[in-house]
């Protein structure tokens, strides 16, 4: 079926509907990574968003459930370039086609991903519809208009953090609390492989509440950006700042920063990949990381908050990467943890949960 992604200024691409039927709105991000779209579809932090996949080939090894980050898909909309007709994986359980019915995914194949990744590049990341519907440029500017005059898709993680607290892991196991954003399933998974007994929290819980808890630490999970709940999320976190170690990642990394006095600035394009690399300038060392998000701290104010250090840098635009503080007992990193694989564990996690 014949189907359209339309920007919102006004570029139109053309392609093939793979998945549903229907409209879906939501912000155009691009994502460089060769491989990881199951992850990519099931990672709460693009909740809303239509995701562009820049690796041509998409689908070829199929859909296993035990890769999901969450329990549901939460894009919007996938944009791709070609989908083959088979998948072939030993883990595999379905196919995308049948992931897309299942969790009412709208996928739009056949488009130069290429040059719609440039034009995003130099326009930057901005709204988008795509329709199986219609084709009519006027009425999808307007859906798209009255869309972003009504203030909607900032509301996401109310819906996805859990509605009460929740225990996962060894029962008498040392507890970590995490405040739940967005959190994914390799981060819970990588604290059961610690040892940790693992206490989510909502995302809206008081600093009073976690710190009844008895909890060792706390992280502040990854999640969407620029959500209606950050300020409430960052009032709560001012009252943990000292009390207990923190570490924030990704979306929570940027909650803690602007909880002690630091600004958030939203960046042309964002990063979002699995290339990005960092130095430390204490170390002189690089390291490459994945990452996903489009909002970073401004280091100008961080640099004015009082016993904290920038640790780690951008070396493509130096932006903030990774922050600490040993007097506030504090981390943030804002770039995401993955298992090396071989069932290891992210080398930040083990730094800050190795004195719990």
């Amino acid at each position: 079926m014949k189907a359209m992604l339309m920007l919102e200024d006004g570029k139109i691409f053309q392609g093939e509907s793979q998945g549903v039927e229907g409209e879906r709105i939501g912000e155009v991000v691009f994502n460089t990574a060769v491989v990881g779209y199951q992850e990519m579809l099931t990672d709460p932090c693009n909740a809303g968003k239509i995701l562009i996949l820049t690796y041509p080939l998409i689908g070829n090894y199929g859909i296993a459930p035990k890769f999901n980050e969450s329990e549901k898909c939460w894009v919007s909309g996938l944009v791709i370039k070609n989908k083959p007709g088979i998948y072939s994986n030993w883990q595999a359980k379905s196919s995308l086609d049948s992931f897309a019915r299942e969790q009412d995914l709208i996928i739009l194949s056949q488009i130069d991903t290429r040059t719609l990744t440039v034009h995003i590049r130099q326009k930057s990341e901005m709204l988008g519809i795509i329709s199986t519907n219609t084709c009519r440029p006027a009425e999808l500017l307007s859906k798209i208009k009255v869309y972003k005059e009504g203030g909607k898709g900032r509301d996401f993680i109310q819906s996805i953090s859990v509605k009460k607290p929740l225990l996962v892991g060894r029962p008498r196991g040392k507890r970590i609390a995490v405040l739940d954003l967005g959190v994914t399933n390799s981060i819970l998974g990588q604290l059961q492989m610690l040892g940790f007994s693992v206490q989510i929290f909502p995302y809206n819980y008081t600093a009073q509440d976690i710190l009844k808890s008895k909890a060792s630490g706390l992280i502040v999970s990854n999640g969407p950006e620029n959500d209606l709940s950050f300020k409430e999320i960052t009032d709560n976190l001012k009252g943990l700042i000292g009390k207990i170690p923190v570490l924030g990642i990704g979306t929570g990394h940027q909650a803690l920063a602007y909880s002690l006095g630091a600004k958030i600035n939203r960046m042309k394009v964002g990063h979002h990949g699995v290339n990005y690399p960092l130095y430390n300038p204490g170390f002189y060392k690089g390291e490459i990381t994945s990452q996903n998000h489009s909002y970073v701290v401004d280091m100008d104010s961080l640099n004015k908050v009082r016993h904290i250090q920038i640790t780690e840098f951008n070396l493509n635009d130096r932006s903030v990467e990774q922050m600490e503080s040993k007097k506030l007992k504090l981390m943030g990193v804002q770039y995401l943890l993955p298992s090396p694989g071989c069932n290891e564990v992210n080398g930040i996690l083990k730094k800050f949960t190795k004195n719990l």
